[in-house]
């Protein structure tokens, strides 16, 4: 991915984040953040594009604040991801935040993250076999498709979002 494809994801991935009230901006990240370019200071998503390897890591760790208590979102900084259950989360946040964009699904699952299992990722996704929606299920973000039902027909199911933040305490 050449320099001007990158800032065009990142624009569209800032521009999404702002649509949906996520905190992110621009700037200086050391290197030594979690990931190359990409760190969280007191729930603001902070992306310095010199060092940013992989823009679609922009959207896995919002997956991460998106399905934070908005409290807790507010307040968090650093690495959020050490919750296998809510890294499935993020995992399945990130690909519908993906389908919303009109990115490949490669944009965020690379071959050089997920322990170079994004390929079984993107196959498995396509193929409709998800997880990591029953927490964002079980937290009011969508709805897992288990049945044709009157709202498959409207869309309304994963990969579909109904909310892209956690907007209460506890569950929903």
């Amino acid at each position: 991915m050449d320099e001007l494809e990158k800032r065009e994801i990142v624009e569209k991935i800032l521009s999404f984040f702002v649509r949906i009230g996520l905190a992110a901006e621009r700037g200086e990240i050391g290197p030594d953040s979690f990931l190359p370019g990409v760190t969280i200071r007191s729930g603001v998503l902070v992306i310095d594009e010199a060092l940013l390897a992989y823009p679609g890591d922009l959207l896995h760790e919002a997956g991460h604040l998106a399905m934070m208590e908005p409290a807790v979102r507010r307040a968090c900084s650093g690495d959020v991801g050490d919750d296998a259950g809510l890294e499935m989360g993020a995992i399945a946040w990130s690909y519908a935040a993906a389908m919303e964009l009109g990115l490949p699904p490669e944009t965020v699952f690379h071959a050089a993250g997920y322990k170079s299992g994004g390929a079984g990722i993107v196959e498995n996704f396509g193929r409709g076999h998800y997880f990591g929606v029953p927490i964002l299920q079980w937290l009011g973000m969508t709805t897992q498709r288990t049945e044709i039902t009157p709202q498959d027909a409207a869309g309304l199911c994963y990969p579909t979002m109904q909310k892209w933040l956690r907007e209460a305490e506890g569950p929903g």
